[in-house]
């Protein structure tokens, strides 16, 4: 049996440069059955400097989970998986890569760098968020996530 009565908010970082995807993500998470705080940043610097709490992201809340997008401008997904993977105060985080990208080479590459799962983002509207609220039932109500905040 799951939990569904959360009393603290899971902190969700979406790392999405689109920001027709943002907003779908948003709506689909505002319609959460869970608690949950969403923080979004459109680029892999950004997301970076959010994890590793710098510059404009200081006092950032360090997020439950990420869903990381990979064709990002700059700094893409697959480069800011590997460091966050590579740190051991945030390997822990479970990320979650949602993108549009189903070719195998991204697929094998993501998880041989430590990705929790990787989620084809659906074209259909509806489809979009039936999948964001799977996650949500997946990785904010069944998964046990580390019971310590980061901060």
């Amino acid at each position: 049996m799951t939990d569904r009565s959360r009393t603290t908010p899971i902190n969700v970082l979406l790392v999405e440069d689109s920001p027709s995807d943002q907003e779908l993500t948003r709506e689909a998470f505002a319609s959460a059955k869970v608690l949950n705080d969403l923080y979004v940043v459109d680029n892999g610097m950004d997301a970076l400097d959010y994890v590793f709490k710098r510059n404009a992201f200081a006092s950032a809340t360090r997020p439950d989970i990420i869903l990381l997008d990979l064709n990002l401008p700059g700094m893409d997904g697959r480069e800011v998986l590997g460091h966050i993977k590579s740190d051991p105060e945030l390997r822990m985080i479970p990320v979650i890569v949602l993108t549009t990208s189903d070719d195998e080479h991204d697929i094998l590459r993501m998880y041989d760098l430590h990705a929790n799962c990787y989620i084809t983002k659906p074209v259909d509207f509806r489809k979009f968020v039936e999948a964001i609220k799977v996650l949500e039932d997946f990785w904010m109500v069944l998964v046990k996530l580390p019971g310590g905040r980061f901060d």
